[in-house]
């Protein structure tokens, strides 16, 4: 089983950035995508944004496409999430997720992190 744990979460005003970081520890696969939920009061957990294994493909949400962009760095095993021009609407708990394959559907991941919480004032 692999362990996932997130940070880099706060408090940050409108069109400013954060960055967040995934570590893994366990056992990793190939073809292990690591991939961004996030999960605001009243709302169902909805995608973000996945990178491939490779790192050479990533996949967001539309929300957040040209203003987010998801990496990783496999020697560390650790993935990032790189949030820019923030906007109130993105305040959530972001989690990150892993499983072989790429999907948009959290129901379809097994390893999660606990999540950290980000706040965007306005």
């Amino acid at each position: 089983q692999v362990q996932l744990v997130e940070s880099g979460g706060g408090l940050v005003q409108a069109g400013g950035s954060l960055r967040l970081s995934c570590a893994a520890s366990g056992r990793t696969f190939s073809g292990y995508t690591m991939a961004w939920f996030r999960q605001a009061p009243g709302k169902e957990r909805e995608f973000v944004a996945a990178v491939s294994w490779s790192g050479g493909s990533a996949y967001y949400a539309d929300s957040v496409k040209g203003r987010f962009t998801t990496s990783r760095d496999n020697a560390k095993n650790t993935g990032y999430l790189q949030m820019n021009s923030l906007k109130p609407e993105d305040t959530a708990v972001y989690y990150c997720a892993g499983r072989v394959g790429v999907s948009s559907n959290p129901s379809l991941y097994a390893d999660w992190g606990q999540g950290t919480q980000v706040t965007v004032s306005s």
